[in-house]
């Protein structure tokens, strides 16, 4: 599987919170991915009864702002196994390869490739998704950015959540097509905490 280009390991969660305070303007804002409070989740109709809801419990990336030029990115990569739909048998049947692959393809990748900001709170994220190692193109629409200081620890957060879609026949998935639907519908609630002294290894993947 083609890994991602790291240099896209630059974010959306100041940069949607541009204008919100963030430190350093003239700078980039390096965040990072709070995994506790980072979910994807997906939603899938089944057959034509009840909605199955799922999500990934574990969630790693970095998010990057240069808020004098307007340019920022998201990196996420999501450990396929973490899914959790409420079912166990569910659970092990989805890691088979008719649906994710689990033993060849243990982790989802998502990179931003573009953002356009729809005032101070609300932005469309444009990235590529990489499944079963096909990578297409989706489409985010962020509907709430919230960048503040943590009463909890003093450290400067920003929240958002986000929406989406997809057909899951792009990957390959096509796991009891089309008698489960192909459309998917995808949700995202999630916050990331500023670094204050990235790593090399993370100043060089977002260069």
């Amino acid at each position: 599987m083609q890994k991602p280009d790291l240099r896209f390991w630059i974010p959306m969660v100041c940069l949607i919170g541009a204008g919100l305070a963030c430190p350093r303007p003239s700078l980039a804002a390096i965040y990072r991915l709070n995994p506790p409070h980072t979910y994807p989740q997906f939603e899938i109709r089944h057959l034509v009864f009840s909605l199955i809801h799922g999500q990934f419990n574990h969630t790693r990336g970095y998010l990057s702002l240069n808020r004098a030029k307007g340019r920022a990115s998201v990196f996420a990569k999501i450990q396929v196994r973490s899914l959790d739909t409420g079912y166990p048998p569910r659970n092990r049947d989805l890691m088979a390869p008719a649906f994710f692959d689990a033993a060849r393809y243990p982790y989802l990748y998502f990179h931003s490739t573009g953002v356009r900001f729809e005032g101070r709170h609300r932005a469309i994220l444009n990235g590529n998704l990489t499944m079963r190692g096909v990578t297409h193109p989706i489409v985010l629409k962020v509907t709430r950015i919230h960048c503040a200081i943590s009463p909890l620890d003093q450290k400067r957060v920003c929240g958002f959540d986000a929406q989406g879609s997809l057909e899951r026949s792009w990957f390959g998935i096509d796991g009891f097509l089309p008698v489960l639907p192909d459309h998917v519908r995808l949700i995202l609630n999630a916050d990331a905490v500023i670094v204050k002294h990235p790593s090399p290894a993370v100043l060089k993947a977002l260069r």
